[in-house]
């Protein structure tokens, strides 16, 4: 709706009456604005009231507050293990995060644990905890080459065609659908309804380690597969819970992020992958590249009318004590970014002989910074998500 249609279907005359003062063509933006943000659709234009809530508020939000969330955030930490209520972040800021992510890797093959060993029956609960206090949920999927039953990095065949119709392994590529459907239909808040997902799946689809990636497919080959999964889920599995996430890792031009995009018809919130390596000097580097990345997101997202979010990011072990305020922030800061996640607090991995961690831990050298991260105004945790009631109408 343009600014002349809603003045028009307002009438310029109330308007002026209930600015008292403000300038109509002022209100008409705003207007403009929260309309646009009301009748958006998702991808699936059956999903669920709360789903298409969900993506409203997210829409109202943007450019506002930053959703701050983080990865297995409720299932373990850098010392710990399903302790029940904790979380590294809430050990450091008094509340949890306001997005929390999942992986259900592993559930196509049946497994009662996902890739990082954390029982289903447990994510559910996990699940439903975080959609009872407010929060949001998002999910992402390493799920093994159904090809060859490899991991999600094996590469070494040519898999997209032969999962797709006609292919000889659509059929267990369906089957794998299925358990995804199943799964998603399956989660449900303690009020009985169905819990919205903001869904991730074939995630950093520019790089060339995943057997979906750019070298493994062609950039028509990548779009069949992902309208496949949409139409699969939501019409043969009337999964309406989903919130689409199209997720690639690097890119230097819109043309090289929309390469592989499967339209605005299949996807609700653009988004990409970065983290920083190195030393701390990285800092600055990581923060260009960044800024870079978000002005083409942004520039994508406002033509094709999407919201964004920096989908997974990190730096691992946080040995930079100033990287939230200094390098995560001002990376982000002018930019409408829907939410950031920070990945896992694994803790001590043996075969890597290496801590893996990216979130700071009570008395990290990053917590006092995390702290002041945290305080804010414009970024998100749980008490800030939980008032904004984003399963609801706006405006109620």
């Amino acid at each position: 709706m343009s600014v002349v249609m809603f003045c028009y279907s307002v009438g310029l005359e109330k308007l002026q009456k209930w600015s008292k003062g403000i300038v109509a063509t002022g209100l008409c933006l705003f207007g403009t604005l929260f309309m646009f943000a009301l009748q958006a659709q998702t991808a699936d234009s059956k999903a669920t009231v709360e789903t298409r809530n969900l993506l409203k508020n997210l829409r109202l939000l943007a450019g506002k507050k930053v959703i701050f969330g983080h990865q297995d955030d409720l299932a373990y930490g850098v010392t710990w293990k399903y302790e029940h209520g904790r979380s590294d972040i809430k050990d450091v800021t008094g509340e949890y995060p306001a997005l929390f992510g999942w992986d259900i890797a592993g559930l196509e093959n049946d497994s009662p644990v996902n890739i990082d060993s954390i029982p289903f029956t447990k994510m559910k609960e996990f699940i439903r905890s975080v959609y009872d206090m407010g929060a949001v949920n998002t999910i992402s999927w390493h799920l093994d080459n159904p090809v060859n039953g490899k991991t999600a990095w094996d590469t070494t065949s040519s898999s997209i065609p032969q999962i797709l119709p006609g292919g000889q392994k659509n059929g267990i590529f369906n089957r794998w659908l299925d358990k995804v459907a199943a799964f998603m239909n399956s989660l449900k808040g303690s009020d009985g309804k169905s819990i919205p997902i903001l869904f991730r799946p074939f995630h950093e689809l520019t790089g060339s380690w995943f057997w979906w990636g750019k070298n493994e497919s062609t950039p028509e080959g990548f779009k069949q597969l992902w309208c496949y999964t949409v139409n699969y889920l939501k019409v043969k599995k009337n999964v309406h819970n989903l919130i689409y996430v199209y997720n690639t890792a690097g890119f230097s031009t819109s043309g090289e992020f929309l390469e592989r995009y499967p339209g605005d018809g299949y996807a609700d919130i653009l988004s990409f992958d970065a983290y920083q390596y190195g030393n701390l000097a990285g800092g600055e580097a990581f923060v260009k590249e960044v800024r870079e990345k978000l002005k083409i997101v942004n520039a994508v997202a406002s033509t094709h009318k999407k919201l964004i979010a920096f989908a997974e990011t990190g730096y691992e072990a946080v040995p930079d004590p100033l990287w939230w305020t200094n390098v995560l922030w001002r990376a982000i800061e002018n930019f409408p970014v829907s939410y950031v996640m920070v990945w896992r607090n694994a803790g001590y991995i043996p075969s890597a002989k290496n801590y893996h961690y990216y979130a700071p831990y009570k008395g990290h050298l990053s917590a006092p910074d995390f702290i002041r991260f945290y305080k804010m105004d414009k970024v998100m945790f749980e008490k800030d998500i939980r008032d904004q009631k984003i399963y609801t109408q706006p405006g109620r």
